[in-house]
């Protein structure tokens, strides 16, 4: 059993070792046929495209992408190929949910606004955006939510159009898988068409893929007022941003939303089950992310003790002040944990 493992994904190795004859690791870019060719199974993320010129020719069986996204995997060569697949939903959407709840403070703080005076519009709706429209609740903020998948299976009631969030909301954000083609498009979802039928001058915010929103027509909204402010995770053309609007987004940050140990560890394990089940292994492993420096939060309350725990502004100045290191920022990331691993003393 000979497994091919992205270098940077964490907390593997000695769970790894209980499963497999072989190891290799390699950064994710430097994935080769050569490399994968006596492979079974791969371990990657979003920077290895497994695809006909990387899989052709290999023993490759299986592949984990310990991530929430697959537009990565080329899933219809996979399937003529006999390749299984599997992702990791759900991995870290509750680190993306602090990162959203993070920067809503940071942001209602520095421009002095009450969150629960305005409303949201949360654009997929699945485990990430349900976790941030609990969120937005929780600030006493009006949420609206747009999920067409979800519309048709489950009817009109809780949901809106996108015509309505453009109109209402004074926060939208998108948490939508990528589709490039088909009913459930997603690629450039946000477009200038879109930015034009704004109202309220609102914050958006995208955690998803950064094709979702089509960085020209997101730049002129923002030099336009036609809306506020731009908090930005996820970029076009990775790593090669766009250095204009990363200068001007409220926070921008190198991919690093659902980056919390948390997340990172449920990835792995995901990744780890979903190798043992298809290839009937007995999987004698724990995954854990590791302790906090400190486990005692003091904060006079829940908001200042959130950003104790995370606040964003940090990844920010660190992607603004050396935009080069984009990879090295998000591949060496310090360890972050989410609220249930401390003590909140208040």
């Amino acid at each position: 059993m000979k497994i091919i493992i992205d270098n940077k994904i964490p907390y593997i190795k000695e769970a790894v070792q209980k499963i497999a004859d072989e190891v290799v690791y390699a950064p994710g870019k430097d994935f080769t046929p050569e490399l994968v060719r006596n492979a079974d199974a791969l371990i990657v993320r979003t920077r290895t495209h497994c695809n006909r010129n990387l899989l052709e020719g290999s023993q490759v069986r299986f592949i984990a992408t310990a991530t929430i996204g697959f537009d990565h995997i080329d899933t219809e060569y996979c399937k003529q190929a006999g390749i299984e697949w599997t992702n990791a939903p759900g991995c870290n959407s509750a680190s993306v949910a602090q990162y959203i709840q993070s920067s809503l403070l940071v942001w209602k703080s520095c421009r002095d606004k009450k969150l629960n005076e305005l409303t949201i519009g949360i654009i997929g709706v699945g485990n990430v955006g349900s976790k941030v429209a609990k969120i937005a609740q929780d600030f006493g903020m009006r949420v609206l939510l747009n999920d067409l998948p979800r519309e048709e299976k489950e009817g009109t009631e809780q949901f809106s159009s996108l015509e309505k969030i453009a109109e209402e909301c004074d926060i939208i954000t998108f948490h939508v898988p990528l589709y490039k083609e088909g009913r459930y498009k997603t690629f450039h979802l946000a477009n200038e068409e879109f930015f034009q039928s704004l109202k309220r001058k609102p914050v958006v915010i995208n955690t998803s893929r950064g094709e979702v929103v089509h960085t020209d027509a997101l730049l002129k909204a923002l030099n336009s007022r036609m809306i506020s402010d731009a908090i930005i995770d996820v970029w076009e053309h990775e790593p090669e941003i766009n250095r204009d609007l990363l200068e001007k987004a409220f926070i921008g940050t190198p991919h690093i939303a659902g980056y919390s140990a948390d997340g990172k560890a449920n990835a792995t394990r995901m990744s780890l089950d979903a190798i043992c089940n298809f290839f009937q292994l007995k999987g004698d492993y724990e995954i854990n992310a590791p302790a906090p420096t400190s486990l005692v939060i003091h904060a006079k309350n829940h908001e200042e003790a959130i950003l104790q725990i995370y606040n964003p502004t940090e990844d920010s100045i660190r992607l603004k002040t050396q935009p080069e290191l984009f990879e090295t920022l998000r591949g060496d990331y310090p360890l972050r944990r989410e609220e249930k691993a401390y003590i909140i003393k208040y």
